[in-house]
């Protein structure tokens, strides 16, 4: 697959009605541990990721302020280490 000069590519069309991408539909690109992707944008993969999300923006806020400012990191790395 060729990207012309505009940064355009063409989908083949089983790849797109295998993700549900129809004509004139939007779509989300995402960027992930150097891959890039794309989902019709009212699809599962973008509510499950928005899902995801919102349970680690939870856990999060669950830690703040939770911390020793008095350990360095040295001493952290030692005590994480040995478990």
């Amino acid at each position: 697959m060729r990207v012309t000069s505009k940064g355009q590519v063409t989908i083949p069309r089983d790849l797109r009605e295998l993700v549900g991408i129809e004509p004139n539909s939007e779509v989300v690109f995402t960027v992930e541990a150097g891959k890039l992707t794309i989902a019709p944008k009212s699809g599962k993969r973008m509510d499950s990721d928005r899902g995801r999300l919102a349970d680690v923006l939870k856990a999060l806020g669950a830690l703040e302020g939770t911390g020793d400012q008095a350990i360095d990191a040295d001493t952290l790395m030692t005590m994480t280490r040995d478990r």
